[in-house]
């Protein structure tokens, strides 16, 4: 359809939630929105910077949560930007890493409403930053792949025993995503091409004051991430990278508020 004379819908990431990593252009167009609809891992600070006279719209999503419908914020937004509003869809992270970003724009797009995606730091890259560790090295790992450990309804996900051939193969790091309430299931596939002194780090709230982390191996993941008493939002990465922080795995110090 043609894009008609109505409002506009930007597609904001909002980072991991430490407000002092948002772009100038999220920020930007979090001033100037007139209608935000807001993520539940999206912080009260990042929320903050909206205008006084904003309509702010809390439409959490979290695993394990009762969650607003997808289809419901798509027609929230549709309808919004039809009365002319500039609409701000915030979300946590990057709207096109696991945001259900593309979804949404296909949508809007269908209807005729002007789209503009700011990206955002996704938390797979401030996790291990905060930690002191990158995703990709010369000598440790080639490349990275970010991967969700939540399969929708009647999905059978990832193919994890494949996945772990192909980066022990390769040399990838791997970046989990909602993968804690399945740590047990991913640990035992992934161990199929792995070695179980695969070093892995998991890190909960990353870049919130509220961050905590354990970094462990692949063949203790399950249980030290029970041990700690971590939960979701947490990211895993698994690989060689990881190393540099995996002396302190076996000791419970190395769970820390940062």
């Amino acid at each position: 359809m043609t894009t008609m004379n109505h409002g506009k819908v930007t597609l904001v990431g909002a980072g991991p939630g430490d407000p002092e990593l948002l772009t100038l252009k999220a920020l930007k167009a979090i001033q100037r929105a007139t209608v935000l609809l807001v993520d539940d891992l999206v912080s009260d600070e990042i929320v903050a910077f909206a205008r006084p006279e904003a309509r702010i719209v809390y439409v959490g999503k979290r695993g394990g949560c009762k969650s607003t419908p997808q289809a419901f914020i798509e027609k929230l937004m549709l309808m919004a930007a039809r009365e002319g509003e500039d609409v701000v869809r915030l979300k946590g992270g990057d709207p096109f890493i696991f945001g259900r970003g593309g979804e949404e724009v296909e949508h809007l797009r269908a209807a005729g409403i002007e789209v503009e995606i700011v990206n955002g730091i996704t938390a797979g890259l401030a996790a291990v930053t905060s930690l002191g560790v990158p995703l990709t090295h010369r000598q440790h790992a080639h490349g990275v792949v970010f991967v969700t450990g939540h399969a929708k309804p009647g999905d059978s996900g990832t193919d994890w025993k494949a996945l772990a051939a192909t980066a022990h193969s390769a040399r990838l790091t791997l970046v989990i995503y909602m993968g804690v309430s399945g740590a047990e299931r991913i640990q035992d596939e992934l161990l199929a091409g792995l070695p179980a002194a695969t070093p892995v780090a998991v890190v909960q709230n990353a870049s919130l004051a509220t961050q905590r982390h354990i970094t462990t191996t692949l063949g203790e993941l399950a249980s030290a991430i029970r041990e700690a008493g971590l939960a979701s939002p947490s990211v895993i990465v698994v690989g060689d990278v990881v190393g540099g922080v995996a002396l302190a795995a076996a000791h419970p110090e190395a769970v820390r508020a940062a």
